[in-house]
């Protein structure tokens, strides 16, 4: 089971490219898609999910032409867009049986068996009475996952699934989401690094429509390691550095700027190493593109 994109690009009326050449082989697990907000992480997301066209490109799902045979993929994916909607008035176990309904799901017992499994597995079955308008955000959250869930999915797509959630809620949909990527593809979008570092066996960077990286992150870490630099300076110097030096972050740390650099050899001058991690693998490489 493999998701394989060649040479999609993505212009959109206005002059946005949102997308350009992008090229990405996806494997059974959970896949990380990490950029910055307006990186072009959602268009790509709607754009496999069959819900808008590219102007170039193809994407092939267990080798068939999805573009060509949007049905066919669509009866196999499950689709957490970034924001979604729930009738607040409506109770999580009426809403699920309705979209179940309209899922294909015909049969009552059938449909009832599948809402009451997946509100069990995401932790909503003690709340499955309650109206939706007084969920939390988590559990809006794991509600949308159960609703993408529903047709038992070959492909689950989830674009920026755990922001505004809590650290607690932010872990248990990471332990849910890892037990579903054991069965599936699942492609994570996001622009939080720790999503990734704690989920994601592969990944890739995407910013400007443009594809930076794609590895699993370990090896992105390995590639640069000894590389990465800090110092402690003053906030009026922060200029001079960034002339001087690949400053990849600017952090205050107790009020005062420290900067991280990337130097293939030691830079001296009061910098000392610092072991690399995820979040230096993502802030390298944008800095490298820019």
């Amino acid at each position: 089971m493999e998701l394989r994109i060649q040479n999609l690009s993505k212009t959109y009326a206005n002059g946005t490219v949102a997308l350009q050449n992008v090229s990405l082989h996806i494997s059974k697990g959970i896949f990380g898609l990490l950029g910055p907000n307006g990186a072009g992480k959602s268009t790509l997301m709607r754009t496999i999910a069959t819900l808008q066209e590219p102007d170039t490109g193809n994407i092939f799902f267990d080798g068939e032409n999805t573009l060509e045979n949007k049905q066919n993929l669509r009866k196999s994916l499950g689709y957490l867009p970034q924001q979604f909607g729930v009738y607040p008035r409506i109770s999580a176990e009426t809403l699920l049986l309705h979209l179940a309904t309209l899922k294909g799901i015909t049969n009552k017992k059938e449909r009832k068996n599948v809402v009451d499994y997946l509100l069990h597995r995401t932790n909503l079955y003690a709340k499955r009475k309650q109206n939706l308008g007084g969920f939390s955000g988590g559990m809006k959250q794991r509600f949308g996952i159960a609703q993408a869930l529903l047709t038992n999915p070959k492909l689950l797509i989830v674009d920026e699934p755990t922001a505004g959630l809590d650290p607690s809620e932010r872990n248990r949909f990471y332990n849910f989401l890892s037990e579903i990527g054991q069965d599936t593809v699942v492609i994570l979008s996001t622009h939080i690094v720790e999503d990734v570092k704690e989920l994601c066996t592969n990944m890739a960077i995407i910013n400007q429509g443009k594809v930076l990286l794609q590895d699993t992150p370990k090896n992105a870490i390995a590639n640069i390691h000894g590389t990465i630099f800090q110092k402690s300076i003053a906030k009026e110097d922060i200029s001079e550095y960034q002339k001087k030096y690949t400053v990849i972050a600017n952090k205050l740390f107790l009020g005062k700027p420290v900067i991280t650099i990337y130097s293939s050899s030691e830079p001296g001058n009061g910098f000392h190493p610092k072991t690399a991690g995820l979040e230096d693998v993502y802030f390298y490489s944008i800095a490298a593109h820019q």
